[in-house]
């Protein structure tokens, strides 16, 4: 996982620079909510005090594809401690065909279909593009490619006070 510095190691989140403006413009606004494939609502704000991994992605991508077990892995672990995954599918898909791609790979975490206010965290230059949110809710690493539940795992040990 990458952190905010001089020097960044070759796994991980990379904290980008531009996000120190954003924070300023997100805490002026209110918690964003969505509601996921199941109906429920999804309020950032309820997710306060946990981590919260925000995972951009699509069915066809096939390095989205190939990192969900990690997901899953991840939430799973954490899900009722300290951390949770929220994933927004980034293509237009009938919710019926996105729902039974999620239960074919299992993924227990919330499922966002596309909506117009869903890169609210910052940008998607590609997929898969993860945000790490802190439990204060804001953006603090982003990696754009595959992560695993072992980069996760480190970023949040090396940086919870």
């Amino acid at each position: 996982m990458r952190k905010h510095s001089a020097s960044v190691s070759s796994r991980g989140f990379l904290l980008m620079a531009m996000l120190l403006f954003g924070l300023a413009v997100e805490a002026a606004q209110p918690s964003p909510h969505f509601v996921d494939l199941n109906g429920d609502t999804v309020n950032f704000k309820d997710y306060r005090g946990k981590w919260v991994v925000v995972n951009y992605w699509a069915t066809w991508c096939p390095p989205c594809r190939e990192e969900i077990p990690e997901l899953v892995l991840f939430h799973e672990n954490h899900k009722d401690d300290n951390a949770v995954v929220v994933g927004f599918n980034m293509e237009k898909k009938p919710p019926r065909v996105l729902s039974r791609f999620v239960d074919e790979n299992m993924m227990s975490y919330p499922v966002i279909p596309m909506t117009d206010n869903m890169t609210l965290f910052g940008d998607v230059p590609g997929l898969p593009t993860t945000y790490l949110l802190d439990p204060n809710g804001k953006p603090v690493a982003m990696q754009v490619g595959q992560v695993t539940s072992d980069m996760l795992e480190e970023y949040i040990a090396n940086n919870t006070k």
